[in-house]
C-alpha cells in the first residue's frame, strides 16, 4: 500500500470532489482509496485567517494541486510557502481565462515552474494522482527499509476502550507495530499498539503513509500538536537555534536582533526571537523546544509583514 499526500491551494472546498472528507479542523483532510493505493489530499481551512495552516498543508505535502483564480498576493504566498516547503511536483489548474503565458514569467526559477498544466476536471486529476501513489509504492518496494522512523503528530485524542490516538504523517524511515518510540520534547517512550492507514489495520507504516496510531504509556492530554515520535537519536530538540538563513529574493527588511519571526518544521509552527544575525548566519530563542533533524530546513516567516511574510528557510544546524 502506497500513499500520496498532495496539498490543494486555492478556493475553500474544492477538494471534496476529489476524496472523501476526514479530519477537519483549521486543515481538513480527504482520503481517496483505490485498491493498495492511496491519496491524502490536504487543505488550508483557515487559510488565508491564518497562515499557519498553509504551512501545515505544505509541510505535509509531496505534491500540490495550486488552483489559480487570480494572480494577486494570495497567489504570490502560494508560490513563496510551496518554494520553501520545496514542493517540487504537483499540478496548476488556471481558471477565470487566466493562460499559461500569462503565469509563466511569475514561476521562473521556482519549483512552480515544473508543475504540470491541468484541466479543470477532479476525475481526471484523481486517476493521475493513484497512477503516481502507485508508483511511489513499487519504488519503495524495492528501496531498503530503515530502521528508525520519525512520525510529527498533528491530530491527537482518547478514545474509550482504546486510549491514546495519534494521527501524523510518517516524516521518515520505517514504523512497526510494537515498535517503542520517544514523544519528543517530553521524554516519555509510548509503545505502538496498533496502526491503521486509512481506516485499515497494518502491521507496518513507512515514509509518506498518512497513519492512526494507538499508544500505550502517554495520554492525549500530555500531547500537543507538533510533538514528534520517533526511535532516531540524530532527533534533537533545542530552545536556541542556529542555523544559515536563505531569504527570499525580494525580501527587504532587514532581519536583526530582537526580531519576532514564526519558525514552521513538520507540524511546529512556533514564534522565536532573533539573538543575533550576520553574514547570512542567524541565531534565534524559542519559546518551544523545536524538534528537528540536524541538516533539515525550517521555514522563516514574519508575520508582520504584510503582503511578504515568508521570508525564506533557515538550515537547521
Amino acid at each position: 500500500m502506497a500513499n500520496l499526500t498532495v496539498a490543494v491551494i486555492g478556493p475553500a472546498g474544492y477538494a471534496k470532489d476529489l476524496g472523501k472528507k476526514g479530519t477537519s479542523t483549521d486543515i481538513t483532510f480527504y482520503n481517496l482509496k483505490k485498491g493498495a493505493d492511496t491519496v491524502t489530499f490536504i487543505e488550508p481551512t483557515r487559510y488565508p485567517e491564518r497562515l499557519a495552516p498553509l504551512f501545515y498543508a505544505a509541510s505535509l505535502a509531496d505534491a500540490a494541486i495550486v488552483v489559480v483564480d487570480a494572480l494577486n498576493a494570495t497567489f504570490g504566498e502560494y508560490l513563496l510557502m510551496l518554494q520553501a516547503a520545496g514542493i517540487g511536483k504537483g499540478f496548476l489548474i488556471l481558471r477565470n481565462y487566466i493562460s499559461p503565458e500569462q503565469i509563466r514569467p511569475l514561476l521562473k526559477g521556482t519549483v512552480l515552474e515544473g508543475y504540470e498544466y491541468a484541466e479543470d476536471e477532479p476525475l481526471a486529476l484523481r486517476e493521475r494522482l493513484l497512477d503516481a501513489a502507485h508508483q511511489i509504492g513499487i519504488e519503495r518496494s524495492l528501496a531498503d527499509q530503515k530502521k528508525t522512523c520519525i512520525v510529527p503528530i498533528d491530530h491527537f485524542f482518547n478514545v474509550r476502550g482504546i486510549g491514546t490516538v495519534i494521527l501524523g504523517c510518517v516524516a521518515d524511515g520505517h514504523l512497526k507495530k510494537h515498535d517503542n518510540l520517544k514523544v519528543h520534547p517530553i521524554g516519555k517512550t509510548a509503545l505502538v499498539r496498533s496502526i491503521q492507514k486509512h481506516d485499515d489495520d497494518f502491521e507496518d507504516a513507512e515514509i509518506g503513509d498518512r497513519v492512526g496510531l494507538a499508544l500505550k504509556g502517554v495520554e492525549a492530554e500530555e500531547l500537543d500538536r507538533g510533538y514528534v515520535l520517533s526511535n532516531d537519536p540524530s532527533l534533537r530538540s533545542m530552545t536556541t537555534i542556529s542555523g544559515r538563513l536563505d531569504l527570499v529574493p525580494f525580501w527587504k527588511t532587514p532581519v536583526g536582533k530582537g526580531m519576532v519571526l514564526h519558525i514552521g518544521h513538520w507540524m511546529q509552527f512556533e514564534p522565536s526571537r532573533v539573538v543575533s544575525a550576520s553574514d547570512g548566519n542567524i541565531t534565534i530563542e524559542m519559546e518551544k523546544e523545536l524538534i528537528y533533524v540536524p541538516g533539515s530546513k525550517a521555514v522563516v516567516i514574519y508575520l508582520e509583514g504584510g503582503n511578504l511574510r515568508i521570508a525564506g528557510t533557515i538550515t537547521l544546524t
